[in-house]
């Protein structure tokens, strides 16, 4: 994945998981109406949080957390629909940014 369109994107390792768990910004009944969360970097890069498995997002985001479940092919199309830098696979997230860790 890359952050230029006039560059290729970089392939997706053959050892990622064939589906990807992905946080969102609220519930919804239909998958295609999901507004999937970007999160900035502290050196100011957009990345995409991707989980490996439901107890691993659950883990590092909090049982509060909306998610989706992708094909890891798909992620080509979402970048180029919502442009990311990174894809970062099951980063923990700090309790205080969850949803619902301000409460």
């Amino acid at each position: 994945m890359t952050s230029s369109s006039e560059t290729a994107a970089t392939p997706i390792p053959a050892e990622f998981p064939p589906v990807v768990y992905l946080p969102v910004a609220e519930k919804v009944t239909d998958a295609s109406q999901a507004r999937v969360e970007l999160r900035r970097t502290k050196d100011g890069r957009m990345a995409l949080l991707a989980y490996s498995a439901l107890d691993r997002l659950y883990t590092c985001c909090g049982r509060q957390q909306p998610w989706i479940v992708m094909p890891t092919a798909a992620l080509d199309e979402l970048q180029r629909a919502h442009p990311f830098q990174l894809l970062l696979l099951d980063i923990v997230i700090p309790e205080d940014k969850r949803h619902g860790g301000d409460s």
